[in-house]
């Protein structure tokens, strides 16, 4: 079954693994720990984390008791912010046939599509780490 919207892999890894680092309270989390909590591939995930060490979102720790830790509070980082460093900015004009060139004046879904979008782009903006924070369990 396919759906509207769709979040990329890379982006569900991205978000699994802020939530769990955030869960963590400061304390250094190593990809080995990250992945067997999200349950994310070590190597698809180590990309993730250099994407999220490369925006600020997080910070690397390097050496036998290192791991990785927010560099911002919980509260500041949204998941919009996080889905956007992954994938790149989100509209909503996307037509859900992947269509280049409609042959019709108005759209036959009705804006409906658009709205979904919309409203999927409000969650993210409204939905902070800080909200998952003992969400694990």
């Amino acid at each position: 079954m396919s759906s509207i919207i769709h979040i990329s892999e890379m982006v569900s890894i991205a978000l699994h693994s802020m939530v769990v680092i955030a869960n963590a309270n400061k304390e250094l989390l190593n990809v080995k720990k990250i992945a067997q909590t999200t349950g994310a591939s070590e190597s698809h995930l180590s990309k993730v984390l250099q994407r999220l060490v490369k925006a600020n979102f997080i910070r690397s720790v390097r050496g036998p008791k290192g791991g990785f830790t927010l560099s911002k509070p919980p509260n500041k980082i949204t998941f919009l912010d996080i889905y956007e460093v992954m994938e790149g900015s989100l509209t909503t004009t996307q037509c859900p046939t992947n269509c280049e060139a409609c042959s019709f004046e108005s759209c036959i879904f009705g804006g409906v599509p658009e709205k979904l979008n919309q409203e999927f782009i409000e969650y993210l903006r409204n939905k902070k780490l800080s909200d998952f924070i003992a969400s694990l369990g």
